[in-house]
């Protein structure tokens, strides 16, 4: 069964078995039974030698014994008859693995798409209160764990029940006295399971949960190594982690030292269990009740049933802790925290306008409103700044204005619409954004500009890279707009790295340009350059701007000057300083 789009299907699937966990497992494999049944159809074949094995043993020691008719004859016809089965195992594994590993694959590939994909749908709200190393840790480990829960359902789990139902099957057609001995290993294996199976479950999620703290304070640890050096903190932080790693440790302790507790009782459960097998057969053996070879055979037998339960015990730690990743998984798949886009009106083309009536935000209803009462009327083509102490509600007038939240009171209207009936997907497309500390990654100069873009002409790429101030960089640079890139563009200065941000912005052509202190970290040489790239962006289209260093705002149509979550102070430049008023005083606090 074909299915088309592969993302959508997981997160319904996921919605479905909300809560079941094997059933959700064997829903995302829809598509794929079919290389499934082929898995099991193959895997049956190839095993085939380990359950004739025993019954060609014994056959061949009850000729040898004079027990069976037949002689040397009947011994060489049991003999090619394993050399074949055997030799056969080749092309049959083959077989198997191609069809498993296609499935299993497959849905490896679409668990970690399927996150990707939502994880693009989650709200902005949601990333800033999420660790990414986190997120990564279920991208990657967890994802990984699914498949291993995956391949012992499907294939370990189908060994262990065929090597159990086969042995039981030739025994009752033997001896039913022999097949009630073996009867009694299953309530042992079954009151093994009860007592270990919630302790297991308990130390995989805690183990888990260790795991993806861990991994989210290793990421942050990593990106804070220049400040730890800089200080001298390196014996701090490396205190700190091996706190951290050490309750890693102790989490997989405990869980190891629960595994193998569980793996000894029952191993030396079913040993006692096969030695008790061993002489009862034997007695019987003579007693004459059955013939000598058959000990063979029913040892090989009862040997591989307590192997198998022994198996299955053994297995319920991994199946905990897939059956645990899953949950993980799900609980990204499952979240409601999403921008809700569908349905809704598609803006093709963005004039600019926009108007903040009465607007309130707070991210949490018991906390104080970082905006209240905003009102304010920004025209198509406008240059309005906002300037105001930290914590006033500038930038969150700026994720307003580009969709990352949305007012928990009054209405934001861009060019007329109100924001919450707007698909922002269809209206990002019209703006840009510079952030103050600008985002690069590992790749070329020219991938960082045209990040997300179909081919750009190399005309409208250089016009970009003069309106940028870029020029000097890539003719610096030794394989010019080709050059690689390091991670974060740490070979790269901060003015070089802002630049080539608004390159990013120009190469879009937008209507709607949002700067976030663009210029707050630059030396004065870097901002002049950069401001003088700015002016030629922010020309002829609607401008939102939040900076600190007021002089850098002269030029704006108007300035907004934000105080306690409302503006109260709106005017150009001279205006303002003429009015001695709330920009007057931010303005002396400055000289």
């Amino acid at each position: 069964m074909e299915i088309k789009n592969r993302d959508d299907f997981f997160i319904r699937t996921f919605e479905k078995y909300r809560g079941h966990n094997l059933k959700t497992l064997l829903g995302i494999y829809k598509g794929n039974y079919k290389y499934l049944a082929g898995s099991a159809f193959w895997f049956v074949a190839k095993h085939s030698p380990v359950w004739v094995m025993p019954v060609v043993t014994a056959n061949i020691i009850n000729l040898a014994t004079g027990e069976k008719p037949g002689g040397v004859e009947g011994i060489v016809k049991n003999m090619l008859l394993m050399v074949i089965l055997v030799l056969l195992n080749i092309p049959l594994n083959y077989l198997h693995t191609r069809c498993y590993s296609h499935a299993s694959r497959d849905v490896e590939a679409g668990l970690r798409s399927a996150l990707v994909r939502k994880l693009q749908l989650l709200s902005m709200s949601f990333h800033k209160k999420t660790a990414s190393g986190r997120l990564q840790s279920k991208i990657m480990r967890d994802v990984e764990a699914v498949e291993t829960l995956s391949n012992q359902l499907f294939v370990n789990i189908l060994q262990i029940v065929l090597n159990i139902g086969v042995a039981l099957v030739i025994t009752v057609s033997k001896s039913m006295v022999v097949f009630g001995f073996f009867m009694l290993t299953i309530p042992v294996a079954v009151l093994i399971i009860i007592i270990f199976r919630k302790k297991m479950r308990r130390c995989n999620a805690e183990f888990r949960c260790e795991i993806e703290e861990t991994s989210a304070e290793m990421m942050e640890m990593v990106e804070r190594i220049p400040v730890s050096r800089a200080h001298a903190l390196e014996n701090w932080e490396k205190s700190r982690m091996a706190k951290r790693l050490h309750e890693v440790a102790n989490k997989g302790f405990s869980l190891d030292v629960t595994q193998s507790f569980l793996g000894s009782i029952s191993w030396v459960t079913f040993q006692v269990f096969q030695i008790g097998c061993l002489a009862f057969t034997g007695y019987m053996a003579f007693k004459g009740r059955i013939p000598i070879g058959d000990v063979v055979m029913y040892q090989n037998y009862f040997g591989s049933i307590i192997n198998q339960v022994a198996a299955i015990i053994t297995l319920i730690p991994i199946l905990a802790k897939g059956l645990e990743s899953l949950k993980s998984i799900g609980d990204i798949l499952l979240c409601d925290d999403i921008e809700q886009n569908e349905g809704k009106e598609k803006m093709e083309n963005v004039r600019g306008e926009m108007e903040f009536e009465n607007i309130e935000f707070c991210y949490d209803p018991n906390e104080r409103k970082i905006l209240n009462g905003l009102n304010l009327h920004i025209k198509p083509g406008e240059t309005v700044a906002f300037v105001g102490e930290s914590g006033a509600g500038k930038s969150t007038i700026l994720n307003l204005a580009i969709g990352f939240n949305l007012p928990t009171g009054g209405i934001l209207k861009i060019d007329g619409y109100d924001i919450n009936e707007l698909d922002l997907r269809s209206y990002r497309e019209h703006i840009s954004v510079v952030p103050q500390t600008s985002v690069l990654f590992t790749g070329s100069l020219r991938e960082n500009i045209t990040f997300g873009l179909p081919p750009v002409s190399e005309k409208r790429l250089q016009e970009v890279i003069e309106a940028a101030n870029l020029t000097d960089l890539v003719e610096s640079l030794p394989c010019g707009i080709d050059s690689h890139i390091a991670e974060h563009g740490g070979n790269l200065s901060g003015g070089q790295r802002q630049r080539i941000a608004i390159a990013r912005a120009f190469i879009r052509d937008p209507q709607v340009i949002i700067l976030d202190e663009a210029t707050s970290a630059l030396d004065s040489i870097s901002e002049r350059r950069i401001q003088e790239a700015l002016e030629r962006l922010m020309k002829g289209r609607t401008t939102l701007v939040v900076a600190h260093r007021l002089s850098t705002i002269r030029n704006a149509d108007r300035i907004a000057v934000i105080e306690g979550g409302k503006c109260v102070e709106l005017g150009d430049y001279d205006t303002l300083m003429k009015q001695k008023g709330a920009f007057w005083q931010l303005k002396q606090l400055q000289q």
